[in-house]
């Protein structure tokens, strides 16, 4: 990252545990063109620190693509909560979309939860994190295909395991995790072994570096965010705004799973969209969470 950049290392606590993780960590940088995030999460594999600082950078001295849209559909994300839990956080986010984390404590009573929150016309999607192999992924997918899954996002762990399964289930079948980098999101479209890609513009690199490995891959992309402050959303709601087309909800409302922000207009969706804006940071909050010392 460049020196001329001034960058500020936050921690803002969690509202619901994620993957083991309890609270969001990283660094908020700004310069000419605004404020950027880096922050990498180790729980997701997001381990590499250098696209993160990159997508940082990005976001500080440049630019965003000129946008196609003003407003980007997302979804809310359920972790593995309670069923109860499951269903207030998905009235609460007032989504027609919900992704909801699987292989995880109750599934079944989760997901009747979030159906039901929902209500009619509600899509569903579930998200195993490649926590089960072919043969129970594809039992698994026929077992809660009676909620009408949107699609599955990565529900095993290998590109090769994701191509037999995609040919063996009907509902479409998201890659993340094998596809969190544009070599991956490219080997993903070779091995035919997905019907979109989740993309997380830290992974990427950035803003302009996702779109140009979106239109490399040449699968539908779902622009989804690692549990960002409303400076890293910024940056995924930009991409979102800027791709041809957007067939899926993106996973950007992620925001409330955060117990702060470090601005004072956040990034909370109103009925399922978020606007594209460059929020402004607000010293005061990030000072509140700003981590000094070793």
């Amino acid at each position: 990252m460049s020196d001329a950049l001034t960058g500020v290392r936050f921690r803002i606590p969690l509202r619901v545990p994620f993957r083991g993780v309890t609270a969001r960590e990283g660094t908020i940088v700004q310069g000419p063109s605004g404020a950027g995030e880096s922050s990498a999460f180790p729980a997701m594999g997001l381990d590499d620190k250098d696209n993160s600082d990159a997508a940082a950078h990005e976001a500080a001295t440049r630019p965003w693509p000129e946008r196609v849209r003003d407003v980007v559909p997302v979804h809310a994300t359920v972790p593995a909560v309670s069923a109860d839990e499951a269903w207030k956080l998905t009235k609460a986010a007032r989504c027609r979309t919900a992704k909801v984390k699987v292989a995880e404590g109750d599934d079944e009573a989760r997901l009747e939860a979030v159906a039901d929150a929902l209500g009619p016309g509600g899509r569903l999607r579930i998200d195993a994190n490649g926590a089960w192999d072919v043969e129970m992924a594809v039992r698994q997918i026929r077992r809660f295909s009676r909620y009408g899954l949107e699609l599955v996002e990565q529900p095993v762990a290998s590109i090769e395991e994701m191509a037999e399964l995609r040919a063996r289930v009907e509902v479409p079948v998201a890659a993340d995790e094998i596809a969190r980098t544009p070599e991956g999101a490219q080997r993903t479209a070779l091995f035919g072994a997905a019907d979109a890609i989740v993309v997380k513009v830290q992974s990427f690199g950035g803003v302009w570096p996702s779109l140009r490995a979106i239109e490399s891959a040449g699968l539908p992309a779902i622009v989804s965010s690692p549990l960002e402050t409303s400076v890293g959303l910024a940056a995924g709601v930009a991409l979102a705004a800027a791709l041809p087309e957007l067939p899926y909800a993106c996973g950007l409302w992620t925001l409330p799973l955060l117990e702060g922000d470090v601005v004072a207009d956040p990034f909370v969706p109103i009925d399922g969209t978020l606007h594209v804006r460059r929020p402004r940071v607000d010293p005061a909050l990030l000072k509140r969470y700003e981590v000094t010392g070793a």
